[in-house]
């Protein structure tokens, strides 16, 4: 039988979007000082020629954030085709002393069995593949939100019998796919090469329609997500007794501060869902929310 978790995480995932470095700088600081969070992800994961944008100010961001009593852990690349990506994927992981979350399977090579977690872009699906990432040194493992809820509970289960423990997004865009070209990019005219950054324009993801002028998705960089945002305030009564210890938020430009309390007011059972849903609600998302893959449906779906 699954036993609930008292001791919940809440952690807030990496900055997916381009945003201008001191927009970052900011938002960390507020992150560090005000919000309920426990462990904050950094690190460029989408598209490697952002990096070079906020490198330098990783330092000073992680001392900030520790400071604010919050664990920092350091996301790869999700993507790595380039040799300039793989001698970067080299150095982030042989020379960062944090704890380091793998997005992409070049990562496992220069770890060498060092301790790590492995991100929500590595798709994780089953048991075998949680085994032997387990055996490599995975002490985490960021399910892939398409998951529906009775697989989260088998792979709870497994993590378990392995000493190892599951986080699973509960707000945000979901990331469906990344491709090696920039849609981005190209709905602007431009190539990937001289893609001047557009993708700075829109620091949710840009809204892409279907043919009859329906909201559907999201493009950032090479990233598609959905249009909707992930919305798990329901279930996560149901995940803390299957056994997930950790509770990932992704980062948008709505108060995030907020978004938080309310989720950790949520899992210490201090608000109910109903009013939970109702406070986040007035945040004015500006966007549908959704559960649909929690419950074994198109994803963009609400389940009431």
């Amino acid at each position: 039988m699954a036993v609930k978790i008292d001791m919940t995480k809440l952690t807030l995932g990496p900055i997916l979007f381009h945003w201008p470095a001191q927009q970052k700088i900011d938002f960390y600081a507020r992150i560090a000082d005000e919000a309920a969070i426990d462990t904050v992800y950094l690190g460029e994961v989408i598209c490697s020629k952002r990096s070079p944008f906020f490198d330098k100010h990783y330092a000073e961001v992680t001392e900030r954030l520790e400071r604010g009593g919050k664990t920092v852990v350091f996301s790869t690349l999700a993507e790595v085709m380039l040799k300039r990506e793989r001698n970067m994927m080299a150095g982030f992981c042989e020379e960062t002393d944090h704890m380091i979350e793998v997005n992409d399977t070049s990562g496992l090579w220069h770890l060498n069995g060092r301790p790590h977690m492995i991100g929500p872009l590595m798709n994780v699906y089953n048991e075998d593949t949680m085994t032997y990432l387990a055996s490599k040194g995975a002490t985490r493992f960021c399910l892939p939100p398409e998951l529906p809820g009775p697989s989260v509970e088998v792979m709870c289960e497994h993590a378990k019998s392995l000493g190892v423990s599951i986080e699973v997004q509960v707000f945000g865009r979901t990331s469906l796919a990344l491709s090696a070209r920039c849609y981005h990019a190209r709905a602007h005219g431009r190539i990937k090469d001289n893609c001047q950054f557009v993708c700075e324009q829109d620091p949710d993801g840009m809204p892409l329609d279907t043919l009859t002028g329906q909201r559907f998705l999201a493009i950032n960089g090479i990233q598609t997500l959905s249009h909707t945002y992930l919305n798990l305030l329901p279930e996560l009564d149901a995940l803390q007794t299957m056994g997930v210890s950790h509770y990932r938020l992704v980062p948008h430009t709505q108060d995030m501060v907020a978004v938080a309390q309310i989720y950790r007011d949520t899992l210490d059972a201090k608000t109910g869902a109903d009013e939970a849903e109702s406070r986040l609600s007035a945040l004015e998302i500006p966007a549908p929310f959704a559960n649909g893959f929690w419950h074994g449906k198109a994803g963009h779906q609400r389940v009431q």
